[in-house]
């Protein structure tokens, strides 16, 4: 579960954030947002200033937040108040391919035609 949070973290472009829950749901797991944190906290080299709360807010607090806003603005990242312009910035993860739900026949179906 780690390392399919840690690597969907890793896909979230300079320029761009995604929230805990929407890593979370990109990484399989919907509903896992604290595991998203988890990770945060215990992961290295990872672009932690990039993952947000829903709306735009960014949920550290004291010098951590104020870290965490600088690193967005020299990223690029504008803002609305305090919160993240999620409309320009917001990165959506492509939706995973449907499987097909069309049914093939069998070889034993098809022989007792013949």
């Amino acid at each position: 579960m780690r390392e399919q949070i840690i690597a969907t973290i890793r896909r979230v472009p300079r320029g761009y954030v995604s929230t805990y829950g929407a890593i979370a749901k990109a990484a399989g797991y919907p509903g896992a947002a604290r595991q998203v944190v988890r990770a945060l906290h215990t992961g290295i080299d990872l672009p932690w200033q990039r993952i947000v709360g829903a709306g735009g807010h960014i949920k550290l607090r004291g010098h951590h937040a104020m870290d965490q806003r600088l690193r967005l603005e020299m990223e690029g990242v504008t803002f609305r108040g305090r919160r993240v312009n999620m409309r320009l910035h917001e990165f959506h993860f492509p939706r995973p391919a449907k499987k097909s739900t069309r049914k093939t026949k069998s070889k034993s179906s098809r022989s007792k035609r013949n």
